[in-house]
């Protein structure tokens, strides 16, 4: 199954900006998947699965702010 690139997008969460793209694969039945691939960092990806471009970017638009604050938070020591 290939998947072909059908758009890019750049989502930004205060200072930092993260790279979204969107893929188009056919399946064997000849139904439309797609796919958005979430850069976060050179070695960090996150992907989401859809069967609507537009499904995929309502989910970014929440998955991306809420995964950087926690991922902030995380890597904040607690204090015992």
């Amino acid at each position: 199954m290939l998947r072909a690139l059908i758009k890019t997008e750049h989502v930004a969460v205060e200072d930092q900006t993260v790279a979204v793209r969107y893929f188009e694969a056919r399946t064997q039945r000849g139904t439309r998947r797609y796919s958005a691939e979430i850069l976060i960092g050179s070695t960090d990806c996150i992907i989401l699965d859809d069967d609507s471009v537009s499904n995929l970017e309502a989910r970014t638009a929440c998955l991306v702010p809420a995964t950087l604050y926690s991922r902030l938070l995380a890597s904040k020591p607690t204090a015992a």
